[in-house]
């Protein structure tokens, strides 16, 4: 059996732009791995991240580095040796996973131990705009169970109580980016407190975020970019009250599952996050997601076309893929 791997560059455009507090973009450009056996083939999707000192170029070189080590026949588990945690690994580590549920006749999520996946209501994101025009995007999506607000500016009180006026119902994760500070902390969980926020998701930049431990959370506070892989997981007790787990960080399906495990173990509350891509960087992520507390799974939608065939999304709901998709 001859191992074959291939990477590739794709661009989706993204319906509007995607604004959070570091910048704005109108694409997503993802780096799609597939690993093939001249019968089976797998697939895997990333999304390079800057925030991380990740690009196109870097990734692209990582998973050429260990094309020959794939091709010769390095398993999941080598990988994790093999790669450090991040988008690459993240790519190949899903392809992995993919080829071997084909050539095995079941799927992935059999492989991971999870019987019956089912489907999920999944955040629907609300870029950081001015306040009004916040309201008015919240008021379209009020309708949806879950809206995932992005902010992360100086003052958001007018933001958070435009869009819990936009959407009066809906459970509302909030989403700073760290761009609060340790000053602003307590004037912004307040205004959260206000407006019956259910979750703040990183409100502090990763390396100031130890004041967390010091302040009344009158609202849960979830770490992402102060929380990569399940090493990291020990330093967050006591700062954080939930963990995102994105593929793109933790590197692959293989150490997210690991880590879900762990950051349960730690009595932290579990969030599932992606990055904008297409339905097959979402796809794997869903088995990581089953059970979570809260789920941001909606890359996808925010594309103005994504791949076909890809994932079924109704109402707030995102289904299990399809194994003509992932898995």
């Amino acid at each position: 059996m001859s191992i074959s791997l291939a990477a590739a560059v794709e661009h989706f455009p993204i319906a509007g732009a995607f604004t959070i507090s570091r910048g704005s973009k109108t694409t997503a450009s993802v780096v799609t791995c597939r690993i093939g056996d001249g019968t089976a083939f797998g697939r895997g999707e990333c999304v390079p991240y800057g925030r991380y000192g990740e690009s196109i170029d870097s990734v692209l070189s990582e998973i050429e580095a260990v094309r020959p080590l794939i091709e010769a026949g390095m398993t999941r588990l080598e990988l994790q040796e093999a790669m450090k945690p991040g988008a690459a690994r993240n790519a190949v580590d899903c392809a992995l996973w993919d080829l071997e549920a084909k050539q095995r006749n079941t799927s992935a999520a059999t492989l991971a131990g999870i019987a019956d996946p089912v489907s999920l209501t999944t955040a629907y994101t609300i870029s950081l705009v001015e306040p009004e025009e916040m309201m008015a995007q919240a008021a379209k999506y009020a309708h949806r169970a879950l809206l995932k607000v992005k902010v992360g500016t100086a003052d958001d009180t007018s933001r958070i109580r435009a869009v819990r006026k936009g959407a009066p119902d809906s459970h509302i994760i909030l989403d700073a980016n760290e761009g609060w500070t340790p000053e602003n902390l307590a004037f912004h969980f307040a205004a959260c407190a206000e407006a019956g926020i259910d979750l703040i998701e990183q409100p502090l930049p990763a390396g100031s975020d130890a004041a967390l431990a010091h302040v009344d959370r009158a609202v849960p506070v979830c770490a992402d970019e102060s929380v990569h892989a399940t090493a990291d997981l020990k330093a967050l007790v006591g700062r954080y009250d939930a963990v995102n787990i994105k593929l793109d960080k933790t590197g692959g399906l293989t150490e997210a599952l690991r880590m879900r495990e762990e950051a349960k173990a730690l009595g932290l509350k579990i969030m599932v996050g992606c990055m904008v891509g297409s339905s097959l960087a979402m796809a794997p992520a869903i088995l990581v997601a089953q059970g979570a507390d809260f789920v941001d799974l909606d890359g996808a939608l925010l594309l103005a076309e994504d791949r076909s065939p890809g994932l079924r999304y109704e109402a707030s709901l995102v289904f299990p893929p399809d194994p003509s998709l992932w898995g």
